[in-house]
């Protein structure tokens, strides 16, 4: 045991963060750290970090989703190398026609009269959340009758399947990695405004007074860690797919990888 004080680790409560904080607490462990993992919303989590109260934060997606709230305390801690590289998109079910080929094409009479125009997201303070409210106006979605609303990933995830088992037409405010995007075929949209932000790289987020505490090689394992988005896809599909918790998804992932946790 390096330290008898668990190492907390703090993941933002969706589903595909839970799989690369679950990964995380596995590298930790497997250096002898025990882990207390706590989660939150986007915006409350990172406070919760700045205020000391967790130790490594997986992941922060920089620069566009999350530079806003790293900012404020960006010389406490050491950002380490991505795992990933998601990015936010809009996008429809692939049974809607290839003629709505972009945002724009939303506000088209003919496609209008055929969308559910109320478009579901996630909790107001994700990227893509921030970014679809901006979208709306920009695009002059609200003239045809477009209005975003967030709601809770449970909510958002039964929208969408409900949606597609109906073949509604409807615009998911989306992001890779996510499972949806493996289990549906979803076609994303042309957005040439580009405010859905750049790719991003997520990076776990180590608090300096932290670092003494945590043993070299986990530091080292998880800076070379690339789950990259087809892994993260794959987690977070055993998660919401075949039912397995964070842990086991993890546990199936990392021993169906050639390279073994040292």
């Amino acid at each position: 045991m390096r330290s008898p004080t668990p190492l907390t680790l703090g993941t933002i409560a969706l589903s595909f963060h839970r799989a690369a904080a679950a990964v995380t607490q596995r590298v930790l462990e497997a250096h002898g750290h025990r882990v207390r993992v706590i989660e939150a919303p986007h915006e409350e989590l990172f406070h919760r970090q700045a205020r000391g109260e967790i130790d490594v934060l997986v992941c922060a997606w920089l620069p566009s989703s999350h530079s806003t709230y790293l900012s404020s305390y960006r010389d406490q801690v050491r950002v380490l190398a991505p795992y990933y590289t998601p990015y936010c998109l809009w996008a429809v079910p692939p049974y809607v026609p290839a003629t709505v080929a972009g945002v724009a094409d939303l506000a088209r009479p003919e496609v209008a009269a055929r969308m559910t125009r109320t478009v579901g997201g996630i909790n107001a303070g994700a990227g893509i959340s921030r970014f679809s409210t901006d979208m709306i106006g920009a695009y002059g979605l609200d003239r045809a009758g477009y209005r975003f609303t967030p709601g809770t990933e449970a909510g958002f995830l039964t929208r969408v399947e409900r949606g597609i088992a109906r073949q509604e037409w409807f615009v998911i405010p989306l992001w890779r990695p996510q499972y949806l995007n493996r289990r549906h075929g979803l076609r994303p949209l042309v957005e040439p405004k580009g405010l859905l932000g750049t790719v991003d790289a997520a990076r776990p987020v180590v608090r300096l007074d932290a670092l003494e505490r945590i043993h070299p090689g986990a530091l080292t394992r998880m800076n070379a860690l690339r789950l990259g988005n087809e892994g993260i896809e794959e987690l977070d599909t055993l998660i919401n797919a075949d039912g397995l918790t964070p842990l086991q998804a993890a546990d199936h992932y990392l021993a169906t990888r050639p390279e073994p946790l040292p």
